[in-house]
């Protein structure tokens, strides 16, 4: 497995373990509802906003009372936190596990540009990726969430440069490349390929992202 993979899941993991150790044991139907509302919690904060998300806000979605929410969470910056972890959860199974499965090298770097494009595809959020939308919204406000999407961010770039580096080594791609500036080329199109198919409701554009990867992955080699 990478390192820089691993950078990335251990970002998740350190959202998740603190709240983890913090919480009261449930029993397994309330662990049921929780993750419930978790699910929910992330559809809305994907479309709305992570700041929109609020005790009261996702009582409305599910229909439920205020008081059955908070019982579950105590606060809005815990329901937050947890909805961020448990989002990286879903980006870990979705994106870096199935794109970890290919072989080492210019494959790898493909297939993880193409399972980010396959969860967009999929609709796995209905306000596309995840963290795309949380990069947007606190890519300016410093704080916890900031440190965790950016530290994220870092890591899926430094993935993809690795996985480049590998490909040099293993002599896929032509030695004069710089892999950092490799790695950014192939993500401005798979981001973009994300906010315009969700700006227009146009899947059309996720397939001209997987074009776009290709054809550059194509010209490096030669």
């Amino acid at each position: 497995m990478p390192s820089a993979f691993g950078t990335v899941v251990l970002c998740c993991q350190e959202m998740t373990e603190p709240l983890q150790a913090a919480s009261p044991r449930r029993r397994a139907d309330g662990e049921q509802t929780h993750a419930a509302i978790l699910e929910a919690a992330m559809r809305l904060a994907s479309i709305e906003g992570l700041g929109s998300l609020t005790i009261g806000r996702l009582a409305r979605e599910l229909g439920v009372s205020k008081s059955g929410v908070f019982a579950h969470f105590r606060s809005k910056q815990r329901l937050q936190l947890e909805t961020v972890a448990a989002a990286g959860e879903v980006f870990e199974r979705e994106v870096l596990a199935p794109g970890s499965d290919a072989p080492a090298g210019i494959a790898r770097a493909y297939a993880l540009c193409e399972a980010y494009l396959s969860y967009i595809d999929r609709g796995v959020f209905p306000g596309g990726c995840f963290f795309a939308q949380l990069l947007a919204e606190y890519d300016a406000q410093p704080g916890p969430i900031q440190d965790q999407v950016s530290a994220g961010q870092s890591g899926w770039l430094r993935l993809l440069e690795g996985e480049l580096h590998t490909a040099q080594q293993q002599g896929e791609l032509a030695v004069h490349l710089d892999p950092a500036q490799l790695a950014f080329e192939l993500s401005a199109p798979v981001e973009l390929a994300n906010y315009l198919s969700v700006l227009y409701r146009d899947n059309g554009y996720v397939d001209r992202g997987r074009r776009a990867v290709r054809a550059l992955l194509a010209n490096a080699g030669r």
